[in-house]
């Protein structure tokens, strides 16, 4: 029986093979330092990086490709933007359904920093209303920080409602797009965001290890770091220009490779078809799902401004046994637990049973890997049935 893989939210996989092919060759012929010397193969290399840096500020409607900085992943990324941003008498606002790399980061700056932080509450459809977020906006207010889609539970946040509050008040947005770049159109400039972090290992199709920031021109972030360069390597300090400023030491040049063999294939196969033919599988999923007596869904009523990712119990069974049945008896791969989001589980109140089996489609899934999905469930669900009833 043939892996079935449900685990997009976490990492997708498979990639495209353009991507796997790319990464290898380059790697193969350019795996050197880039932009550190004049030798053809260095510059080579390091005008992949400069086209990676311009291919990444069109996806995302940039204004600077200087200004697009590489980082470990959207967690790496979104540190640097909120401990470079935030300070000691400042205050930030963010959401119940934030992912650790946001709520950890706030959390720190709380207890060491001297930084105020209010987290507002989603409602019960799973959206954040941006009135909710103005109305906690104060005179020290110097950042919002929100997810554009939940890891999981799936809603896609209204953004560009909440970047207008932001903007008319002279507050920063920086925005979590983990979940989203690669799989809904971003336009940082239409949706008023300050600063976009993303991953490359998720729906843009590269490879872990990689991700970065798309910053706009007057948004200032300190140095949170210093190091290598491989330019004006006399200056005792670490350097003031974008994207030195925010980057440290040999950028992960196969990372760099693989991302831009995967927005290539994005760009090739269209963001649209690839939207559609998701959410044509989720609403499958989730239908099949909702009919099947004893399984409970959470935020699913509507799927509008949704991604593919959703979560899921059965009444009367942990997650992570209905994952590990998924697993073993079904060889379905799904993430099961709290999902790196605490608040999520608390305010659905499902963190006492240790969260919910989480679902996450990618551009791979095929109709057949939904039903058998669905009917896995059902068979669980059945099985769950005649043990209560003995």
């Amino acid at each position: 029986m043939s892996l079935i893989y449900l685990d997009n939210a976490a990492t997708s996989f498979p990639k495209p093979e353009e991507m796997y092919v790319f990464m290898d060759q380059f790697y193969r012929t350019h795996g050197v330092n880039p932009g550190r010397s004049g030798y053809d193969l260095c510059m080579e290399t390091g005008q992949l990086v400069d086209d990676t840096r311009k291919q990444l500020t069109r996806f995302f409607n940039g204004t600077n490709p200087d200004r697009l900085v590489f980082a470990y992943n959207s967690t790496d990324a979104l540190n640097l933007a909120l401990f470079g941003m935030l300070q000691a008498g400042d205050h930030a606002v963010t959401t119940a359904v934030e992912h650790n790399a946001v709520l950890r980061p706030f959390e720190h700056l709380a207890r060491y920093g001297g930084v105020e932080v209010d987290v507002v509450p989603f409602d019960a459809a799973g959206f954040v209303d941006p009135d909710d977020i103005a109305r906690r906006f104060k005179p020290n207010t110097k950042v919002v920080a929100v997810n554009h889609a939940s890891n999981v539970i799936g809603t896609v946040q209204p953004v560009a409602e909440i970047g207008r509050r932001c903007r008319d008040r002279g507050i920063r947005l920086v925005v979590d797009a983990s979940q989203t770049a690669g799989k809904v159109p971003i336009d940082v400039q239409a949706m008023h965001i300050d600063v976009l972090a993303f991953t490359g290992h998720k729906s843009l199709m590269g490879p872990t290890g990689i991700g970065g920031l798309c910053i706009q021109d007057d948004v200032v972030i300190r140095h949170t770091r210093a190091g290598g360069t491989g330019v004006r390597s006399a200056q005792r300090t670490h350097l003031d220009e974008y994207p030195w400023r925010l980057e440290y030491g040999t950028p992960n040049v196969m990372g760099i490779a693989g991302l831009h063999a995967g927005v290539q294939w994005i760009l090739k196969t269209g963001l649209d078809t690839i939207e559609e033919r998701e959410m044509r599988l989720m609403r499958r999923l989730v239908g099949g799902l909702r009919e099947i007596p004893n399984v409970t869904l959470y935020c699913q009523e509507s799927l509008d401004n949704h991604i593919a990712v959703m979560i899921f119990n059965v009444d009367g069974f942990e997650a992570g046994n209905t994952g590990t049945m998924l697993d073993v008896d079904h060889n379905i791969a799904c993430r099961t637990g709290l999902h790196c989001a605490p608040r999520v589980h608390e305010q659905l109140g499902i963190d006492k049973i240790h969260g919910a089996v989480r679902l996450g489609i990618g551009p791979f899934n095929t109709d057949a890997h939904i039903e058998t999905a669905i009917g896995a469930v059902r068979e669980i669900a059945a099985a769950r049935a005649r043990v209560t009833s003995v």
